[in-house]
């Protein structure tokens, strides 16, 4: 998949069924919270500065890449 230099927003990426399989299937417990929602408007780039202050550097690394490969 083309992350767009990480500029694809989290909308686009919620919105096409492959890559929010990724999303749920490594981050299923977090998905319905109120804040992914109020993320949609992120880029992958920006979600990806957040998310580093609650996810270890390797599980965001292997999501990008798991995401790259669709």
């Amino acid at each position: 998949m083309d992350l767009r230099n990480k500029r694809i927003t989290v909308g686009e990426l919620l919105d096409n069924p492959r890559s929010k399989a990724v999303f749920q299937r490594r981050f299923g417990r977090f998905m319905n919270h109120p804040m992914v929602s109020a993320a949609r408007t992120l880029s992958l780039d920006q979600l990806e500065e957040m998310a580093s202050v609650y996810l270890p550097k390797k599980t965001i690394q292997e999501t990008l890449k798991e995401l790259e490969q669709l």
